[in-house]
């Protein structure tokens, strides 16, 4: 009885931990044009403490209910040699577009397109917005929101902001995977 319990705990940790669910704990290194047909990779990024990934859109309500968030947590973390980057990889949306969401939402972070979603595939990601922390060894330090509310005003836990503050601490990040929410990323077929 008492090996049976040991057996189904042990199984509950491992599917809990994502090793069966196919989520990649470090991330492979990508190049991808910017809006401008500038290529950047991932690689390039190595000095920087963490690249903070964010999947992004310019037509996702969800998505564009977090612009605002995602330009405060760039000016606030940038200065301690962290680097944002999006990577907006949903089919209709063009490299136009996403120039003309970013001057008019005052993103000065970079910004690729991932014309055939092969990142957004290999990063298992499905929705936007999707947040990704990486460090220079391309380990992915935590995996989800940026905070747990679309209406900011009714955001309690501010998931990405207390995930980079324990990695500027030299702390280990304590919740490091949460349920990311928005809509569906619209991969080419």
């Amino acid at each position: 009885m008492n090996r049976n319990i040991f057996i189904i705990a042990f199984l509950s940790i491992i599917l809990s931990s994502g090793s069966f669910a196919g989520e990649p704990t470090k991330a492979e290194n990508f190049t991808l044009p910017d809006y401008n047909g500038v290529k950047h990779s991932l690689t390039d990024y190595k000095n920087a403490k963490v690249v903070v990934i964010m999947f992004i859109a310019t037509q996702c309500p969800v998505s564009n209910a977090y612009n605002t968030r995602m330009v405060s947590l760039d000016n606030d973390y940038k200065s301690k040699n962290m680097v944002f980057i999006g990577i907006n990889s949903n089919k209709q949306e063009s490299v136009e577009e996403i120039k003309q969401h970013a001057t008019d939402n005052g993103f000065e972070f970079t910004i690729l397109k991932d014309d055939k979603n092969i990142i957004a595939d290999k990063f298992v990601a499905t929705v936007t917005p999707e947040i990704y922390v990486v460090n220079s060894s391309l380990d992915i330090l935590y995996h989800g929101r940026i905070d747990d509310s679309r209406r900011e005003s009714d955001a309690a836990s501010q998931d990405l902001r207390n995930a980079l503050d324990e990695i500027l601490a030299g702390k280990h990040v304590s919740v490091s995977e949460t349920k990311a929410f928005g809509c569906t990323i619209k991969r080419v077929e």
